[in-house]
């Protein structure tokens, strides 16, 4: 078992010299620590995020009114400001490569900025054909590919607002999602391919159009091959016409996109991110934390479905290439993403906390990696195996960032800094800009002990609002209900006396077993240390005070059972590591563990099931990636 906070890794004089946070502070006269710089920037926002606009040279003009204006959750930012999200994005040499696509049959398209620059004015063209303006919506059901980013900037070109999900969501739960926002136009595949097999999605598309009364036109990407519907415009021809590309210039808080949690019951919350929000914290978190440049090939596993891809776009920002990849992440094996990065060059490799896992567990030692700096992980609580892993088999020089934030404001709170060791199991910092802090029930700081994550000062990429709630009344009610003025994340959090953090799992789904709160992500890494464990789930049923069952729930490894003796091994592991108070009361092997889309453990809606809610009013099946797994759940099954 791997010590949490053993060292792993510190930064040599020429990391720290060469690092792109180094020539900043330099900038600012800057001389101090990390922590002094990350000080500043929480207690003087003002200057801070001026700087950073200046530092960038953002492109757009500041205006003269106040840089924040008011407190939460009603902070204004950079009033009488005017800029776009997309002329941002578009700036540099034309001549250098701004993405590379990749999907699981080998294809491979490679585009320069100035062809992106091309196609964006293309389907810019076609879509104010199609009558898209500013303010409107365009929805996207599309996979990671190079459509899906080239139409999200011609999108935000114009003035309108963007929103996508993949292609691997139902249509009930796509239309949950874009009936709330009345989009003007639909841009979907006729299908996709994952696993190695086809999946055709005609039928579905045209159930979603169906439900989308506001509609001017489908637009068709024929992954598949398929012939639009006649009538529909295919993409040839949305981007049939070239017209000069332009840029409508916008206020600080314009609508970008609307992202949208993770809905896995009632209506998924509306989430909208304003073009100046989102410009500066991505140049900044980018820039600083993943050590992003011009010169750096940037992946991260995502859908388009999942704030992911809109932080991977943003790579566009700093000057980096973007490498998007449609398909399976073990696909043929579960080295295909190691694979990948090898043969692109890729600089920083980004995925979620259960891949580095499952790469883990079947013991990969990927190679070819010679041009990696970086690691980013995110989605889930990284276990501090997870970390050594890293260290041990993938290079013992890569900067690994386990990354943690949210959908809410499509960045992170906590994460690596190029100037900090990285220690098992721990979170180099608080971000530049993010005042986050752990309180107690109470609402009093701590320090050194598990509390909720909260942030006591406005960020300007928190949501402008939320789509349909004109009184901000659902907004209010989601991050500050608890601590008034003060946004409440719902994570567990550690700060320890020297910055770093520890991400224990959501606060809804502690384990409070005699008075003893526990986040879950602590019981999974001892459980999921069992090589005959492949995946985990752990309910506690307790409520209003009262104790209830500890339940685990596993998923085996291939020719593994559920012996006695494994579950006695269980049962002694967590007694000893945790507490004799969080040995399970039952074990039950199930075939899968329900998981997001985005690859989070379904805690909350397991534990509604298991106190009696039906299955299908717990959780929308449509927003899971194996929904056939719920039934095993059921107290009747």
């Amino acid at each position: 078992m791997v010590e949490e906070g053993a060292l792993l890794w510190e930064p040599t004089p020429d990391v720290v010299r060469a690092a792109r946070i180094t020539r900043y502070m330099e900038r600012l006269g800057h001389t101090g620590t990390y922590e002094d710089v990350w000080k500043w920037s929480v207690e003087s926002p003002a200057d801070f995020w001026t700087s950073i606009w200046d530092y960038f040279g953002v492109i757009g003009t500041r205006g003269d009114g106040p840089v924040i204006r008011g407190t939460m959750p009603d902070a204004e930012w950079f009033a009488g400001s005017a800029l776009n999200y997309a002329e941002n994005a578009l700036r540099g040499h034309p001549g250098r490569t701004a993405v590379v696509f990749r999907d699981e049959s080998g294809s491979r398209w490679q585009y320069s900025l100035g062809e992106i620059r091309e196609e964006v004015a293309r389907v810019r063209a076609g879509l104010a054909r199609l009558g898209v303006g500013l303010g409107d919506r365009v929805a996207a059901y599309v996979p990671n590919i190079p459509e899906a980013l080239i139409a999200f900037l011609a999108t935000a070109s114009l003035g309108a607002i963007w929103s996508s999900c993949s292609p691997d969501f139902g249509a009930p739960s796509v239309t949950d999602r874009f009936a709330q926002i009345e989009p003007k136009v639909l841009i979907a595949v006729d299908g996709y391919r994952y696993g190695g097999k086809a999946y055709d999605r005609s039928e579905v598309v045209r159930e979603i159009a169906g439900k989308l009364p506001t509609l001017r036109a489908t637009v068709w990407i024929p992954r598949l091959g398929a012939e639009a519907p006649d009538g529909a415009p295919s993409w040839d021809d949305l981007r049939a016409a070239f017209a000069p590309l332009e840029f409508e210039r916008v206020p600080f808080d314009h609508p970008l996109w609307v992202l949208y949690s993770s809905g896995t019951t009632g209506l998924p919350k509306p989430i909208v991110h304003g073009h100046g929000g989102i410009v500066l914290e991505h140049l900044k978190s980018l820039s600083f934390h993943q050590d992003l440049g011009e010169g750096d090939v940037f992946f991260w596993y995502t859908t388009t479905g999942w704030m992911m891809w809109n932080y991977l776009i943003g790579g566009l920002l700093v000057g980096a290439t973007v490498l998007l990849y449609d398909g399976s992440a073990a696909h043929p094996g579960t080295e295909a993403l190691w694979r990948l990065a090898a043969e692109e060059g890729v600089t920083y490799f980004g995925t979620g906390a259960p891949y580095i896992v499952a790469s883990m567990k079947a013991g990969l030692k990927p190679e070819g990696l010679d041009r990696l700096r970086g690691i980013g992980s995110t989605g889930s609580p990284l276990p501090p195996e997870g970390f050594a892993w890293v260290y041990s088999e993938v290079g013992p020089g890569v900067q690994l960032g386990s990354f943690s934030g949210g959908t809410d404001v499509c960045t992170g709170f906590v994460g690596p800094v190029p100037l900090l060791p990285i220690r098992a199991g721990v979170i180099p910092c608080r971000c530049l800009g993010a005042s986050v802090e752990s309180f107690d029930p109470s609402g009093a700081s701590i320090v050194g002990e598990v509390g909720e994550l909260v942030l006591t000062r406005p960020m300007p990429s928190m949501p402008v609002m939320f789509w349909n709630d004109p009184s901000g009344d659902r907004y209010r009610e989601s991050y500050f209900a608890d601590y008034p003025g003060v946004w409440r994340h719902g994570d567990w959090i550690k700060i320890l006396p020297d910055g770093g953090c520890v991400i224990y799992g959501r606060s809804d789904s502690t384990l409070n077993r005699g008075g003893v709160r526990m986040g879950t992500s602590e019981f999974y890494r001892v459980v999921e240390r069992f090589e005959e464990i492949a995946d985990s789930l752990v309910i506690d049923t307790g409520q209003l005070g009262q104790e209830g069952r500890l339940l685990l729930f596993v998923t085996l490894a291939d020719g593994a059972t559920l012996s006695d003796d494994l579950v006695s091994r269980l049962r002694t592991a967590l007694r000893t590591e945790l507490s004799p108070r969080h040995v399970p009361d039952e074990i039950h092997e199930v075939p899968g563990i329900p998981r997001t889309l985005s690859g989070k453990k379904l805690e909350v809606p397991v534990r509604k099931i298991l106190l009696g809610t039906p299955v299908d009013r717990a959780a929308n099946r449509d927003a899971m990636a194996n929904p056939e797994v719920l039934s095993h759940f059921a107290p009747d099954h």
